[in-house]
């Protein structure tokens, strides 16, 4: 038996040319005119063979041209679906079309009888040939489907929603040959489908889902197929669904479809993303093909977690040339190799430091770039507070003199990526960030020269380098506790590829002297976020693993914002996409102590650096931390 198996499935792998299926349709053709000539005449030959052996080629030959002019061979058998049956239908009605007409005029004009065939014959020719064309069809996939099964045991599973969404995810499941799942019913909270049959499968409430009836019908696994699902249903639906130790995967919306059909293959595991409270964004814009066409790139903090996604971005673009730039050799070693094995080409792959202002002005005079991504930030904010210097040095000057050097060579553009805790500060990471924005913004005032200074803003993104998300993961796998430093504490989210897109298309978008904030939905409350983290690990909050409060850390608020006062905004062609304009500053003052800032050195007091960070953000204002006195003495 294995044996035979094994064979089967051999052939399983080749396709029947369509001259084959074609021969084998007029076959089938010929075989029904002959059962419909015995239907008729109620099984016996009681009629002239003769000249039904003279229709048969007649027949065939109208068979032939009507097969040809839907091209119903052309079809993979094993592959058939309904637009496939409904293609093979309208040949076979084109058929009988045919053969009505050719009667109709031999009755009129008194032609031969060979094109004289009784409607009865013809009627019931048309009936056969859907029956046995269409059902051989499924007869074959169906035994192609229990082939590569290996005749296995099959997945039972439930398709949550018994709705439009649902009986199309049901055939996308039933047609997909390799799926190896067998639909056993549909679950929905719509009283008035609710014990009733679809496809004659049972339609059953949620509260009948029960581990006895799990375990009765072996279910392992659940598909959610609501389309425009509450992602607060979306987390009650799920949470009762893990609660029975069942799987869960989620039908895409339909925007993602690919041509506009579902496949099986489109059916997914459930992720956090889909429990963010709004759609993903998706930017596709035919103007960054132009923007970036034949130009010299640099990004830097190429490794890092959003100038990677940049990076990979931007690899698929007709650049001249794309320089990744960062200190951190590892990771640069890696997203090198990455863009290597996919064989992009005209990488350039530096280790450098944008502190070290001789070596940047080196790289600029030797490649000459056209756009640069300034990615580079030391971005952690507990270490910051502790470290105010390195963080002036990275993000503050590390960052003056790449916008200096961009005037200095006349950069393109120059696009710096900025953070929500660049708004109204209570950090010195934010408020260097802020500073950072400022240097853009006095450079746009006070620069005559070609580069256009553009600013993207965005808040927390899912999954960055040491992100809560990524801490989360690891804590449940060593068991908890979660840790949350306050119960009401609330981000907004994007995820990597999101963020990446957005600065992309701020850059195509922007003339200078913008802040490009993305509209980012709700903001999600960081406990929720845990919770549904363990839920989605298929554990329970707090019965496997607990939250634990810890309290804020320094320098940490509440809840971000992404507009600081006095920034108004506007709104450009893309809804998700708004302007602020820079926010009007002193200019002298500024440039004065922000290079008075740069000129501190290594040995110069942590109460002092951050002094002098709040000469220059006068909306900067630490919170819970050691530089609060200074709310009081400035």
């Amino acid at each position: 038996m294995n044996k035979i198996i094994h064979i089967l499935k051999g052939l399983s792998h080749k396709y029947a040319s369509k001259w084959l299926v074609l021969l084998f349709d007029l076959c089938v053709v010929a075989f029904t005119f002959f059962l419909a000539y015995i239907i008729r005449y109620n099984f016996e030959i009681d009629f002239d063979f003769i000249a039904f052996l003279k229709q048969i080629p007649f027949v065939l030959i109208a068979a032939l041209t009507s097969f040809l002019i839907v091209n119903s061979h052309n079809g993979v058998v094993r592959f058939t679906g309904v637009k496939d049956v409904i293609n093979l239908i309208i040949g076979i009605n084109i058929l009988a079309t045919i053969l009505i007409v050719t009667t109709f005029l031999s009755r009129q004009f008194n032609f031969d009888k060979v094109f004289d065939i009784p409607g009865s014959i013809i009627y019931i020719h048309l009936l056969l040939n859907i029956f046995f064309l269409v059902g051989i069809r499924f007869f074959i996939k169906s035994l192609y489907k229990s082939i590569v099964t290996d005749f296995d045991v099959k997945k039972s599973v439930l398709i949550y929603g018994a709705g439009t969404s649902g009986m199309i995810t049901y055939d996308a499941v039933f047609n997909d040959p390799k799926s190896n799942i067998q639909v056993v019913g549909f679950i929905d909270d719509n009283d008035s489908k609710s014990g009733k049959k679809i496809n004659l499968l049972n339609v059953y409430e949620p509260e009948k889902i029960t581990k006895k009836f799990i375990e009765k019908n072996n279910i392992e696994e659940v598909i959610i197929s609501i389309q425009n699902i509450d992602s607060n249903r979306l987390l009650q639906i799920t949470s009762n669904l893990f609660a029975l130790n069942l799987k869960v995967k989620i039908v895409p919306a339909v925007k993602n479809w690919i041509d506009g059909d579902l496949s099986f293959g489109q059916i997914k595991d459930l992720n956090l993303e889909d429990l963010l409270g709004r759609e993903p964004i998706n930017i596709d814009n035919p103007i960054l093909d132009e923007e970036y066409s034949n130009k010299v790139i640099l990004v830097t903090g190429a490794a890092g977690s959003i100038g990677s996604e940049l990076v990979r971005k931007l690899s698929r673009y007709n650049f001249k040339k794309l320089i990744l730039l960062d200190n951190a050799e590892s990771n640069l070693y890696d997203i090198q190799q990455e863009l290597k094995r996919n064989g992009k080409v005209n990488i350039e792959a530096i280790v450098s430091d944008i502190r070290n202002k001789i070596r940047i002005n080196n790289i600029f005079d030797f490649y000459k770039p056209d756009i640069i991504f300034h990615a580079a930030a030391y971005k952690h904010v507990p270490l910051m507070e502790q470290c105010p210097y390195e963080a002036v040095s990275v993000n503050v000057r590390g960052t003056k003199n790449l916008i200096d050097l961009s005037v200095k060579y006349g950069i393109e553009k120059f696009i710096l990526i900025s953070t929500d805790k660049a708004v109204n500060p209570t950090n010195v990471m934010g408020a260097t960030k802020r500073i950072a924005e400022m240097i853009v913004c006095y450079q746009n005032r006070s620069s005559s020269g070609k580069t256009k200074f553009i600013i993207t803003r965005f808040g927390n993104v899912l999954g960055s380098n040491g992100s809560v998300i990524p801490l989360f993961k690891k804590q449940i796998e060593s068991g908890g506790p979660l840790t949350v430093t306050h119960k009401d504490i609330i981000r907004y989210f994007m995820t990597i590829p999101e963020a990446a897109q957005l600065v992309l298309e701020a850059s195509a978008m922007g003339l200078g002297h913008e802040i490009f904030v993305f509209d980012m939905g709700k903001p999600v409350k960081i406990f929720d976020l845990a919770i549904n983290m363990i839920t989605l690990s298929g554990l329970r909050y707090p019965e496997d693993i607990s939250i634990k409060i810890t309290g804020l850390r320094p320098g940490e608020k509440i809840f971000e914002e992404l507009l600081v006062d006095g920034e108004n905004t506007k709104p450009t062609y893309n809804e998700k996409i708004m302007i602020a304009k820079c926010k009007s500053i002193t200019i002298p003052d500024v440039k004065k102590n922000i290079d008075d800032l740069c000129n501190l050195g290594p040995n110069t007091q942590n109460i002092e650096i951050v002094s002098k960070i709040k000469d220059i953000v006068i909306e900067y204002i630490p919170n819970n931390s050691k530089y609060d006195v200074l709310n009081t003495t400035k």
